[in-house]
């Protein structure tokens, strides 16, 4: 099957072959033209398969027939919610690239920078907003944003709301918005409370599943190093220098050890940026444009950009750590692999870590192959320990005496008035 196959119209096509596409992908075939149609949408299908141009182009494509670009006010026809910053604006920029010739606008707004662009493009027209919940739900608050209009309605990465906590903010939007839409709602996994989600949303949808639910990309090699935490580091650098690497991403659990692990790999030699939370929206995009560009190889990151970063030819996802859900992990392993291409995910396991592993493997239904060639194999067969508590603080010995309960601490007087006059 071809794109011109699936009835679209002439501009989106030019802008289809302007990007080398011949062939929609899987969940392109099957998703778009029951979204032609006007039927609602639950795909569930793996990151890298092609789903935001799946729910993109049909839109695009109604809202051009529905000579929406010419209509007084320009108020917003399509609304987007992603959970991140980062995928918000790898979504905004595929309707932008589809939409190119359509003479629809597309704005994105999230937080994290300021509003006052943000809204000054919201407040000069625009046919397709793409939206992160808390920032969508600051400016409804302010009065500034207006959902009253909004005929096409899409909930991407859905599983990730949830584990993000954004599922009430979401719920809130849903409550504004017509009922008369139409509802596409796209998640790699499905768990029972988004697919509770779906059905109060969702009128007879079709269902698009490209993949099994939670299955991993299959053209990806997994593999598992058993390794203390202490030589992590030393194993990283020695699988980057050893392994074929073009670029990689390296996840860890928290904030404080991603910024340890790029200085690290700094230091050492090996070109990286980090991201997380604690980063300004500006260092985040710097760091992933650097990252894309190819003057880092190595970007360090949390969850937070498990499935914001869209990478062509990723070579390789290093797991510092192993996620604590399990979801998690095929999230981050779903960011090489793309688009056919051949991917490499390495996760390092600690003896602490085995549990979580054994979660993974029981979701993906299959064995992760354990590497025996370790150039920093496990010495610790025991857990960490917790800290020990903190003994309660005691006045006794502390060097302060304490006053006489019949004494107070004396005042300082007030100076008098010829006192403020030599000052």
């Amino acid at each position: 099957m071809t794109f011109k196959e699936l009835n679209l119209i002439s501009p989106i096509l030019k802008a289809i072959n302007d990007e080398g596409y011949e062939q929609p992908s899987p969940i392109q075939a099957q998703a778009i033209p029951p979204l032609l149609e006007g039927r609602d949408v639950l795909g569930c299908a793996q990151t890298g398969t092609g789903k935001t141009a799946a729910f993109a182009i049909p839109i695009l494509q109604k809202l051009f027939k529905a000579n929406a670009t010419k209509t007084s006010g320009r108020a917003v026809k399509a609304l987007i919610l992603t959970p991140t910053r980062e995928l918000a604006a790898q979504v905004g920029q595929s309707f932008k690239t589809y939409g190119r010739y359509t003479g629809l606008k597309t704005i994105v707004m999230f937080g994290g920078v300021s509003q006052v662009p943000q809204v000054e493009e919201l407040r000069a027209g625009a046919d397709i907003l793409v939206a992160t919940p808390g920032r969508l739900c600051d400016l409804i608050n302010q009065k500034i944003c207006d959902l009253s209009s909004i005929s096409f309605f899409v909930l991407d990465e859905a599983d990730r709301m949830l584990d993000m906590g954004f599922i009430a903010d979401v719920k809130k939007i849903i409550a504004l918005i017509p009922r008369s839409r139409q509802t596409l709602l796209f998640s790699a996994t499905m768990p029972k409370e988004i697919a509770a989600l779906a059905d109060t949303i969702l009128q007879k949808p079709i269902k698009v599943t490209v993949t099994p639910v939670s299955s991993p990309v299959e053209i990806i090699d997994q593999s598992v190093y058993f390794v203390d935490n202490s030589s992590k580091s030393g194993l990283l650098l020695h699988l980057l220098k050893t392994q074929q690497v073009y670029s990689a991403l390296v996840f860890t659990r928290t904030k404080r050890r991603a910024d340890q692990v790029c200085r690290t790999l700094n230091k050492s030699g090996v070109s990286a940026g980090v991201i997380h939370s604690d980063k300004s929206q500006t260092a985040r995009q710097r760091a992933l444009a650097e990252f894309a560009a190819g003057k880092t190889w190595v970007l360090v990151a949390t969850d937070i950009a498990a499935r914001g970063i869209d990478i062509d030819k990723l070579t390789h996802v290093f797991n510092y750590n192993l996620p604590e859900e399990a979801e998690a992990y095929v999230h981050r392993i779903g960011r090489t692999g793309r688009a056919g291409h051949e991917g490499t995910a390495i996760s390092l396991c600690s003896f602490d870590e085995k549990p979580y592993l054994e979660s993974i493997q029981k979701l993906i239904k299959m064995d992760i192959r354990v590497e025996e060639d370790n150039p920093y194999p496990m010495q610790n067969f025991e857990p960490r320990k917790p800290p020990a508590p903190r003994p309660p603080k005691s006045s006794a010995g502390s060097g302060r005496r304490k006053p006489h309960p019949s004494t107070k601490p004396n005042r300082p007087s007030r100076p008098s008035p010829d006192a403020k006059k030599h000052r």
